[in-house]
Parts: C-alpha cells; sequence; structure tokens
C-alpha cells in the first residue's frame, strides 16, 4: 500500500539561510536506510539513537540543539522523531544511545517531547508500505548557551526559538521504509 502522494520539500530549504558545519556518524550516512537498532519499537526496531559527531562549528557557538524530523510522514506538519536541547558548546558530539534519557546528554541539556509523547529519541517509526522516509538528523548552533524554553517545550516551540539563535545547521539524512 502506498499512500500516493507528492515528496515533501527539504525543510531546511525553506527556512532563512545560515552557515553550515559538518556532521558525521559511524552509524548512520546521507542517502541509506537505518539500521533496524534506530528504528522504533514499534516498528522492530531498538530505538538507539544514532552516534553522532560534529565540527567546524561557526565561532561564537554557545551551545547546539540536536534534532530528528520527518518532513515525509503522512500529516502536514511532519513527524518530531528527537529534540535535546542546550547542549554545551564544548560538546562535539553524542554516543549512540544519547537519546535513552537527559541522564545520558551533556551538562544541563534535556530532552523535550517527540510526536510520540515522550522526551527521549523516537527511532523510524514510518507506517508499513509507506513510500520512503527522509531522517533529518540536524547539530544546529546556537548562539546563546541557553534557549528560553524547558522540557515541556514542543519540538515546534524550540524550532521557533531557532529560528533567531541558530549561526550554523550541519546535517545528515538517512532514509527508511517499513
Amino acid at each position: 500500500m502506498s499512500l500516493d502522494r507528492p515528496v515533501a520539500p527539504d525543510p531546511y530549504e525553506l527556512l532563512p539561510q545560515v552557515g553550515s558545519f559538518t556532521v558525521t556518524s559511524t552509524d548512520v550516512r546521507d542517502g541509506e536506510p537505518l539500521a533496524t537498532r534506530h528504528v522504533h519499537g514499534s516498528a522492530g526496531g531498538e530505538n538507539a539513537s544514532p552516534q553522532l559527531t560534529w565540527s567546524g562549528a561557526p565561532e561564537g557557538t554557545k551551545s547546539y540543539v540536536v534534532t530528528c524530523f520527518d518532513p515525509d510522514a503522512p500529516i502536514p506538519g511532519g513527524f518530531w522523531h528527537w529534540a535535546a536541547v542546550n547542549i554545551p558548546a564544548d560538546t562535539t558530539g553524542l554516543p549512540e544511545g544519547a537519546g535513552a534519557s537527559d541522564d545520558a546528554l551533556p551538562g544541563d541539556a534535556f530532552h523535550v517531547r517527540s510526536d510520540f509523547g515522550t522526551r527521549d529519541y523516537g527511532g523510524a517509526a514510518p507506517p508499513q508500505g509507506d513510500q520512503v522516509h527522509r531522517y533529518y538528523f540536524v547539530v544546529h548552533a546556537v548562539d546563546v548557551e541557553r534557549l528560553d524554553v524547558d522540557e515541556n517545550a514542543s519540538p515546534s516551540v524550540v524550532g521557533f526559538n531557532l529560528a533567531f539563535h541558530t549561526l550554523a545547521r550541519a546535517i545528515i539524512t538517512p532514509t527508511y521504509a517499513h
């Protein structure tokens, strides 16, 4: 079964232009399918966030926000899988599984609720038989040490705040189809 719909645009091309830097991973690659360990339990996976390493963030970076967004979800606004906020500026990566809880994040960083309704990483879980979905893992270099949000904020509110504080983005976009 295919939901027979057009492919959503790259959501970050629709935002104001900012600088870029590099994100790499030992677990995920641009355009390649996610391994089962990074897929949500409801789709037969292990729900582990992938390892991410970043470099080259611009001068003036005071913190990072890491997000995962699926623009191909069959709903108008896409689906937020992960948002980790206020990661310290001296951090250059997150190990696999850092999305499990706030305790797995560095410093005073914390998670806000994903669209699964939980404050952690929620892996890929597209409808069975749907088109291939893209998962935008984005590291946002931020010009403030702390975004003015708390753990009760939605990823959309975090995104709104990022619109005013992002210096640069590093993006890696694996895929998945169930």
